[in-house]
């Protein structure tokens, strides 16, 4: 399960973008072009998009080797990330003209599909109650209301947008009524959609969207109306098991990092790896990063055979994303005062890696999934 070519040649692309380039975006909060470029005219950007339409015709598993290996390199794949998972609503779910326009398209980078227009200010996690609307009028929506911190927007050609068709009071169940649209933002841009940046604690570009009658073809509804709350969810096991496999790139990182800062750094005239004090984090923090590593694989495993897997998704993200943020805390620990200086690193990656406890979902959901889809406790919400 080593995947050892595959890790080489995202290395080898990586190498081209050492730390130093991740440290310049981050101080002067830039998007990664030449990076995102470059991993895209590798084809590693279309991992899973089948060879059909001009990708590799990668398994998720492979998918999360190369985000790991990103991260695990010093460097950042959120900028890139959403273009794997992203476009699987539209592989999955779209029509054969859609997927044929499209996906050799992103493939090559003629277009980006990086942007994914879900969160609402008054929705957050609840996803049945947001309140953006898509009207029917003829051979077109119509689309009005607001999203938040959609990232990519700028650096996207099209985004993927779930929308309400049909009014909550008017549904059965809750998540009916909810659509899925795919959203051309060069033409969107100025012409019914207002972008707002909104400034966060790490460099991830990030946006308020507000859509004033915003005009979309009907062709660009991604499979049936009302039926888009099924697409998203089925989506999201992908996206877990991907974002954890980054969270266990920031662990290994940290854990290399700890581990050579306390074998070179010497404080009393020995070397600070020589106290306990020191080696039990440091080895605590690379056992639960092995430890959430083989639940990845497993919940890979069983996306890549059609399995069920949405409790392996959860778990393999709340283990990855605990493991990288104790990894995190360790190293912060190891290196002292060196640690906030922006020189050795760590404080970016520290602010980088905080993010997964609360995106894409917060642990503590995952902890209320589980206890009732799992164990079958009461629904505590």
């Amino acid at each position: 399960m080593s995947h050892e070519k595959l890790r080489q040649s995202v290395r080898e692309v990586c190498a081209r973008f050492g730390e130093e380039y991740w440290r310049e975006l981050d101080e002067r909060r830039g998007y990664p072009e030449e990076f995102v470029r470059a991993m895209t005219e590798s084809g590693l950007l279309a991992a899973l998009i089948p060879e059909e339409y001009g990708g590799l015709g990668m398994t998720l598993t492979e998918a999360s080797v190369i985000l790991e290996e990103v991260n695990r390199s010093g460097g950042n794949a959120q900028p890139a990330h959403a273009q794997m998972y992203v476009m699987g609503t539209l592989l999955r779910h779209g029509s054969e003209e859609q997927k044929r326009e499209y996906l050799p398209k992103i493939a090559s980078g003629e277009i980006r599909l990086q942007a994914f227009g879900v969160t609402e200010p008054g929705a957050g996690t609840d996803t049945t109650s947001i309140e953006t609307f898509a009207r029917k009028e003829g051979d077109r929506y119509v689309i009005n209301g607001r999203k938040i911190y959609i990232s990519r927007v700028q650096h996207s050609d099209m985004m993927v947008l779930l929308a309400r068709t049909t009014p909550r009071e008017a549904v059965r169940k809750k998540s009916e009524g909810l659509s899925v649209f795919l959203v051309d933002l060069r033409e969107a841009v100025g012409n019914g959609l207002t972008v707002k940046p909104r400034r966060v604690m790490l460099n991830n570009e990030t946006n308020e969207l507000i859509f004033e009658d915003l005009e979309v073809s009907a062709q660009n509804l991604i499979g049936e109306e009302g039926k888009g709350f099924r697409y998203i969810l089925d989506g999201m096991n992908a996206e877990r098991i991907l974002i954890a496999a980054e969270c266990i790139g920031n662990g290994r990182w940290f854990v290399e990092k700890a581990t050579g800062r306390a074998k070179e750094r010497v404080v009393f005239g020995r070397p600070i790896g020589e106290n306990q004090g020191v080696q039990f984090p440091i080895a605590k923090a690379h056992i639960s990063v092995e430890a959430a590593d083989l639940m990845r694989f497993r919940a890979a495993e069983l996306f890549d055979r059609g399995e069920s897997c949405g409790a392996e998704a959860n778990m393999s993200l709340l283990l990855a994303a605990d493991a990288a943020w104790e990894a995190a805390n360790v190293a912060l620990q190891t290196f002292g005062g060196y640690g906030f200086d922006t020189e050795y690193h760590v404080e970016r990656k520290f602010r980088e890696t905080r993010l997964f406890q609360v995106a894409p979902i917060s642990t503590n959901l995952i902890l209320s999934y589980v206890a009732e889809h799992v164990l079958g406790l009461p629904r505590s919400f």
